[in-house]
């Protein structure tokens, strides 16, 4: 369960706006996330399915949801099914939800327990004619291993061939891709966090420290302040680690002289935040450590500068990449005669700078939403240009979080250290 939970009334609003969307005649059933086996006995610590954590708030496995807005009996439109209470699992595994606890958080009247889903299931087919499945559709992952939303498919798709069976995905990613008052208050609230431990890095870091160590203090200060903990796996990365863009070991040195790459965020309330900052380890950066930097630097703020209603993802990469281009022949890295002639499927600019430039950010670090979909007041998206030189053994990436506004955005993380100037003076006045 959260340490912090949203008001019932957003995740009845989640659900109203959600009927109204759902044809005639329609289920829609949602399942939680499994329990991921670790090792022999253990799993991994839980985490709630992002989109039934949307519409009920639950923070539990093997909890079920379904919904038929025009079922005849108004009290199964809406039903919540949750474990039944087992005393000898709560000796081993502590307290599971109550009826009450679970109607009181997600506004749902009609709580029952998982062995009566069956039953009521099978009321709702026999009057549904579209059944909406929550299928994951995530366009650069595809899991191993199948969800418990998968299987539930495949499962009902045997039992009752002849219904129409409708996608979810889509209509989830189009309600969540906007947030409300109440999901920006948690995703500031977690970059408030995430600048706690970056300044508790600046103030600590010095050469000769491992890469863990600055991960310790993280974590230390993540969850000292109500955060859940990491929003994702951070990234520790001093000198030509930094180039590996998801380097997770953070088992190394950090050298003097080097640069140290942090990639990190809290999650709070289950909303994420993602930071990255670069650093030098012994607190002064070199000549050559500066220019690349500010060519960042400069990249970072004209690319946040186009982030506004009517943009998209795709959009600000490409001016990105032109502006990246440009820095590049500014930083010797190639000539303005080699930018004049590359290839247009080959970009020189990939050498030194290999990801995209932003992404969307909320219930999940990368969260839904397609890359051409239009910018509009609400989103929450990362910017997060970089350059990657493993000759010179550096790896630089600056990245916060903006909120599209109705005139333009707002830097989350604007209270972040971003300047050279302000990160030296921390660093020295320790």
């Amino acid at each position: 369960m959260n340490a912090v939970d949203l008001p019932a009334s957003f995740y009845e609003k989640n659900r109203h706006k959600l009927s109204n969307i759902l044809k005639s005649r329609s289920l829609a059933v949602f399942h939680s996330n499994d329990e991921m086996n670790r090792t022999a006995d253990q799993y991994f610590k839980f985490r709630q399915d992002s989109d039934l954590f949307y519409l009920c708030g639950i923070e539990q496995e093997k909890t079920i949801l379904l919904l038929a807005p025009e079922f005849p009996d108004e009290a199964l439109r809406e039903v919540l099914f949750i474990r039944k209470p087992n005393p000898k699992l709560e000796t081993w595994e502590g307290h599971k939800y109550t009826v009450e606890e679970a109607r009181t958080l997600s506004g749902i009247k009609n709580i029952k327990y998982d062995d009566e889903f069956d039953a009521v299931l099978a009321a709702l087919m026999m009057f549904a004619e579209n059944i909406y499945l929550n299928l994951p559709e995530l366009p650069k992952f595809i899991p191993e291993l199948p969800s418990r939303n998968l299987r539930f498919g495949h499962e009902l798709r045997l039992k009752f061939p002849a219904h129409k069976y409708e996608r979810l995905a889509p209509i989830m990613r189009d309600s969540r891709i906007h947030k409300s008052e109440e999901e920006q208050s948690f995703i500031r609230e977690a970059c408030k966090i995430t600048r706690s431990a970056f300044l508790k890095v600046l103030k600590t870091l010095k050469p000769g420290m491992m890469e863990y160590e600055v991960e310790a203090e993280i974590i230390y200060e993540f969850i000292k302040q109500g955060a859940r903990g990491h929003a994702y796996a951070p990234i520790i990365a001093s000198g030509i680690n930094a180039c590996t863009l998801h380097y997770t070991s953070n088992n190394k040195s950090c050298a003097d002289g080097d640069l140290l790459l942090m990639d990190f965020g809290a999650e709070y309330g289950n909303y994420a935040a993602d930071c990255t900052r670069t650093i030098p380890v012994n607190g002064r950066f070199t000549s050559r450590q500066r220019d690349l930097y500010k060519s960042v630097l400069e990249v970072f703020r004209f690319t946040c500068g186009l982030m506004k209603p009517g943009s998209s993802i795709n959009k600000i990469h490409s001016e990105a990449c032109r502006r990246f281009g440009q820095e590049h022949v500014k930083l010797g890295l190639y000539t303005a005669e080699a930018l004049e002639k590359q290839s247009n499927d080959n970009p020189l600019y990939q050498m030194y700078y290999m990801h995209g430039t932003s992404h969307f950010l909320g219930l999940d670090v990368h969260d839904v939403g397609s890359k051409d979909a239009e910018f509009r007041p609400g989103m929450v998206l990362t910017c997060e240009p970089g350059i990657y030189i493993p000759d010179e053994k550096t790896g630089i990436r600056l990245e916060s979080n903006i909120l599209i506004t109705g005139d333009g955005n707002i830097d989350l993380m604007k209270e972040i250290p971003l300047e050279i100037e302000e990160i030296e003076e921390i660093m020295m006045n320790r």
